[in-house]
């Protein structure tokens, strides 16, 4: 074998076995993950403001010390039932680019630290909505968690209007 072919089966071996950390969550009794570097804040019950003709996804806008954020409901996004009023959401704030927006979930887990290797195409029987918002899929021991792309979840609200 020669020096270049070590040298790329071992840059293969290393990105096969490089290892990111992400948050699980739930939503509607299914597990979701977003990379840990993309989350700014896991808040308890917020109070959200209202915000007019604003899309179904979007609850209002929350005031994280002194900026305006988007209150997202993932519930909505992933094609569930809203929260109700009597029921408490988490809130993981997360940033895209300049963007904050605070991603109303049913529970918050742990983080996990993962293979990216092991991370497996979305299939093809997942739902297509589901499909759109997912970068892969991780086989846990009992479950499987879904990575959120967060980048399409915090452009979703947008589709909808331009709609």
């Amino acid at each position: 074998m020669t020096q270049t072919a070590q040298f790329n089966e071992a840059g293969a071996k290393a990105e096969r076995s490089r290892f990111e950390e992400y948050l699980s969550l739930m939503v509607g009794g299914q597990t979701f993950g977003i990379p840990v570097l993309q989350v700014q804040d896991v808040l308890s019950h917020q109070t959200v403001a209202p915000v007019p003709l604003s899309p179904a996804e979007v609850s209002g806008s929350i005031n994280l010390r002194g900026r305006i954020v988007t209150v997202i409901d993932m519930r909505v996004v992933l094609g569930l039932e809203p929260f109700s009023p009597d029921q408490c959401p988490k809130s993981v704030v997360v940033e895209y680019g300049d963007e904050a927006c605070s991603l109303l979930v049913d529970e918050v887990g742990e983080v996990l630290e993962l293979n990216v290797g092991e991370c497996e195409p979305n299939p093809a029987n997942l739902d297509s909505k589901w499909r759109e918002l997912s970068n892969g899929l991780f086989r846990l021991e009992t479950e499987l968690l879904v990575v959120l792309d967060i980048s399409q979840i915090v452009s979703a609200p947008e589709k909808t209007l331009d709609a």
